[in-house]
């Protein structure tokens, strides 16, 4: 039986500069389970473009700092138009180490991971790829650095109280749970989290799901972002 082959990731490209969406377009469509199918050069034409595509794009790359209407503020756009139905595109925030602040927001308005833009070529579409698959983009060596940085702007933690949803959904975890979340904080792998703990990858993905669940977090990014807030990591450590 013949199999039906796999329909590429299809990809939007958000960035004010032409030349920087002509070269990433030419890198995505380099490859056979990639495909560019949008482009704008802000965020205002991202959300206008994208709500009238809903459903046809799976990946944003999306850079923080363009005229009109910024990254930050069209993420959040996008990710406050999603339904259980119609789920929202996935979004990378592409940015450089001095933009941190605007990361951090981003990823708590719904972006799904970071990428600085002058990763590799295959830093990039690896992390196509890994979004794409429901997983978040901390991973890389550089973006391990950039969230090892990026946790120092996290404004103090507020003092704590029984009603404070974050603080409460981390009391929910197991031991085991946290164990994980802090391995996940710190970049870990799901394959360098089972060797940590001397458990299969599988029972990893497992408790991955449900700390997710409890959370109530889209991606390992929010987690990771919950984590720190609350605590439960700090810088440094």
């Amino acid at each position: 039986m013949t199999e039906t082959p796999t329909p590429p990731v299809r990809v939007a490209l958000v960035d004010d500069q032409q030349l920087v969406r002509a070269g990433f377009r030419m890198v995505i469509d380099s490859q056979p389970d990639l495909e560019v199918v949008l482009e704008a050069g802000d965020g205002a034409q991202a959300v206008q473009a994208l709500t009238r595509a809903t459903g046809q794009v799976d990946v944003v790359l999306m850079d923080v700092r363009m005229p009109t209407m910024d990254g930050l503020t069209a993420t959040a756009h996008l990710t406050a138009g999603a339904s259980e139905t119609v789920p929202a595109p996935r979004v990378i925030v592409l940015t450089t180490f001095d933009l941190d602040e605007y990361v951090l927001a981003a990823i708590r308005a719904g972006a799904s991971g970071f990428l600085l833009k002058d990763a590799p070529p295959e830093e990039m579409l690896a992390a196509i790829r890994t979004v794409h698959r429901g997983d978040a983009v901390i991973a890389p060596s550089s973006t391990r650095r950039l969230l090892e940085h990026l946790v120092t702007v996290l404004p103090p933690d507020r003092p704590g109280a029984p009603s404070d949803p974050a603080r409460a959904a981390v009391a929910e975890l197991t031991d085991r749970e946290r164990e994980v979340l802090v391995l996940m904080a710190k970049g870990r792998s799901n394959t360098e989290i089972g060797q940590d703990l001397f458990v299969a990858e599988a029972t990893v993905k497992t408790h991955v799901g449900r700390i997710l669940a409890k959370l109530g977090a889209r991606d390992r990014v929010q987690a990771v972002v919950i984590a720190y807030e609350t605590e439960l990591v700090r810088p440094g450590e």
